[in-house]
């Protein structure tokens, strides 16, 4: 199970990060140009960083489901990515446009790029972490 634990974060990890490339970098560019008063400038963005805390987040992401949640299958991970993306895509769109004044179309940009990163996640991480009899 720590194999499958540690494959599915790496896994996880990875799409993340060409996943947030494509919606940050790309499909978002002009949107974050266009409210470049609200960001750091690019050369003063910390990228290691990002990259560490995305890090985290697939390690408690997939942390969770491996370590505390007993009936593996694919279903279920799917519902949890679709859950998690969810809660942590309302949490990053919706709310950071009540506090932040970000295009509501950026809100939802947010919202849905979170829920199908973590939708997606969910598919990953119900493909490497098997339940514990069909690792025998």
């Amino acid at each position: 199970m720590f194999k499958q634990t540690i494959l599915a974060i790496i896994a996880v990890f990875l799409t993340w990060s060409v996943f947030d490339f494509v919606i940050h970098g790309l499909l978002l560019a002009d949107t974050y140009q266009a409210t470049a008063h609200l960001w750091r400038p690019e050369a003063e963005m910390n990228m290691p960083l990002l990259s560490l805390v995305t890090l985290i987040f697939a390690t408690g992401f997939v942390g969770i489901y491996s370590w505390f949640i007993n009936a593996k299958s694919m279903a279920i991970a799917i519902k949890y990515g679709v859950v998690f993306g969810l809660a942590i895509g309302v949490s990053m769109g919706f709310g950071s446009y009540s506090y932040m004044p970000i295009p509501l179309d950026l809100a939802i940009t947010w919202f849905i790029g979170t829920l199908v990163e973590l939708s997606l996640a969910g598919v990953i991480i119900g493909l490497i972490i098997k339940p514990a009899e069909d690792n025998l």
